[in-house]
């Protein structure tokens, strides 16, 4: 198991380039990290990585090596897959991520009734707002909203979900409730946004009379946590597009009230990415379908 782990260690330390970040991804110091990277070229009698005090590249010889050690590993997940299937005993970890107000909400509240059905599988859950990649994040599958962009990866579509412009009844008594989608503009509502770095302009999609329209919105301030976004709604800030299941509580309590119902925003797809060979995994399988049956069960069906 020695070997199995250096060569765990070694694996995570080229997919992402940093010794540090490989180690906190595996749960052991960088002198740990260091020492099995250490164990694995003496054991193979090649250097694996060129150092310095600022940087770590593979060497030609560890380049090769990485080719042979996914190999390796995806062999020993196949078979200890292959021995839960038999035994019907999953067990193992499991790197999972999602959106933080889908995780909160869904993935969350799931993660300790499913640990207490299969008590042999440990989840290690990651929220963010953030598009991951699931090869360079080491993870086994990602809920999503939204569409995703690497076609290389199966989808395990869940819903899609209703989304609703809404604010909060002091922010329309302030600026009216605007009564076209082209008035969000000229009337300069605050459309309050969730940006990244490097994403495009924003451009709400909208069912209108002429069919759906992307809407260009701007607003004082913008966020990359969708929870902020919903925080400053609730202090009469501006306008936001959400999806119901986010935000079903605050209309229910009259805190947020819809926007524009005439012309409300097209649902967005809700699911679960994972790679085809991580299908495989039972625990995987057994953990998508038990959070898809909560999801299913907890959604808001309508406003």
């Amino acid at each position: 198991m020695a070997y199995l782990d250096n060569i765990r260690t070694f694996v995570r330390i080229y997919e992402l380039g940093n010794m540090s970040a490989a180690a906190r991804d595996q749960r052991i110091s960088a002198a740990v990290a260091s020492a099995r990277i250490a164990h694995l070229e003496e054991h193979l009698n090649i250097r694996l990585f060129q150092r310095t005090t600022r940087s770590l590249h593979p060497t030609e010889q560890g380049t090769l090596f990485y080719r042979g050690a996914c190999k390796i590993l995806e062999a020993v997940d196949d078979a200890e897959a292959e021995i839960s299937n038999v035994t019907s005993t999953p067990r193992g970890s499991l790197f999972i991520a999602a959106p933080l107000g889908m995780g909160k909400r869904f993935i969350a509240p799931a993660v300790p009734a499913f640990n207490a059905q299969f008590p042999l599988v440990n989840i290690r859950l990651r929220l963010s707002d953030r598009k991951l990649d699931l090869a360079a994040e080491g993870l086994d599958a990602a809920f999503f909203l939204g569409l995703p962009e690497d076609s290389t990866l199966r989808i395990r579509k869940i819903v899609d979900c209703p989304r609703l412009l809404c604010a909060a009844p002091e922010y329309i008594a302030r600026k009216g409730q605007p009564d076209t989608s082209a008035s969000l503009r000229s009337d300069k509502h605050a459309c309050l946004n969730l940006r990244f770095p490097g994403a495009p302009e924003f451009q709400w999609p909208l069912q209108t009379p002429d069919g759906v329209k992307r809407i260009s919105v701007s607003g004082p301030f913008e966020t990359d946590d969708g929870d902020v976004l919903t925080q400053w709604a609730l202090e009469g800030h501006g306008i936001i597009l959400k999806p119901l299941f986010e935000v079903a509580e605050y209309l229910g309590k009259g805190q947020l009230v819809p926007v524009l119902q005439n012309e409300p925003p097209i649902p967005i797809q809700m699911g679960c990415l994972y790679t085809h060979r991580r299908r495989q995994d039972p625990k995987i399988r057994l953990f998508i379908d038990f959070v898809v049956n909560h999801i299913l069960e907890k959604l808001p069906k309508e406003i």
